[in-house]
């Protein structure tokens, strides 16, 4: 955590891995992702539970089903899809929000899951809600946006996709992945990005379990290479600042549909 504190422990154990995030609960999943389970702690809300399965749980579940899952959003641009990757607090929630309170779509704020098939990319919808910190949430939410109830351990808020926060159900083809910078930049920039630190930015983003199991390992990185010959990669920067955002949609809009 920001702080120092734990977040959480991965442990080996029969038929499969155990996550303990202490003071909340501990969840296993097992080898094949087929099957979880919860255990919580005295006091710990179902919200936060739920919380702890959607954003954490699920995706390392998927992971061990040989499904390639990334830590990115992604929105609908004209029935195809451009995805934003990047550390935490790098923007991805706000940035998708910005779209979806604006008119396109968003399949999922993290917990990205792509499909291949026969050199196309798809990204497959998660559920359809959009977490987001308070000052977030007041610039870009618009007033009476249902959400879900508070949790234990975050002050974000998890807003439900509705009439003002539209939500894409269905897989789209994903056209390209915009690699968020720090926001040092003094304008909007959309650069290229070769291959190479595609690959890298890749790995840094993915939802991996088990890092030291050869065989997944070597599928995950056989993923990654198809993805980088599929979908174009670039970087994508602004001043993180929110009168920025309509520009941000502007060009990425643009710059998608020219690609």
């Amino acid at each position: 955590m920001p702080d120092g504190s734990l977040w959480a422990n991965f442990f080996h154990a029969d038929q499969g891995y155990i996550i303990s995030f202490p003071a909340l609960a501990e969840f296993w999943i097992a080898a094949d992702g087929l099957e979880t389970s919860c255990t919580r702690n005295f006091g710990v809300s179902k919200s936060t539970i739920d919380h702890l399965y959607l954003n954490q749980i699920l995706p390392l579940a998927l992971s061990r089903q040989f499904k390639l899952v990334l830590h990115g959003g992604a929105i609908e641009i004209n029935d195809l899809s451009v995805a934003f990757l990047g550390a935490s607090g790098a923007g991805k929630s706000t940035l998708t929000s910005s779209f979806a309170t604006n008119g396109h779509g968003f399949l999922t704020d993290d917990g990205l899951q792509l499909e291949l098939i026969n050199g196309k990319c798809l990204a497959q919808p998660s559920h359809p809600s959009i977490r987001l910190w308070h000052d977030s949430h007041e610039a870009l939410m618009p007033e009476g946006s249902p959400s879900s109830p508070p949790v234990d351990y975050t002050p974000k808020t998890r807003f439900l996709a509705g009439d003002a926060v539209l939500y894409c159900g269905e897989p789209r083809p994903l056209r390209a992945i915009y690699l968020l910078g720090d926001g040092s930049t003094p304008s909007i920039s959309i650069q290229s990005v070769s291959s190479r630190d595609a690959i890298i930015e890749l790995v840094r983003h993915s939802f991996l379990l088990d890092i030291e199991e050869r065989a997944m390992l070597t599928h995950h990185f056989g993923q990654l290479t198809d993805l980088v010959k599929s979908v174009s990669f670039f970087r994508l920067d602004y001043p993180r600042r929110y009168d920025y955002l309509p520009d941000v949609r502007q060009a990425v809009i643009a710059h998608a549909k020219a690609l």
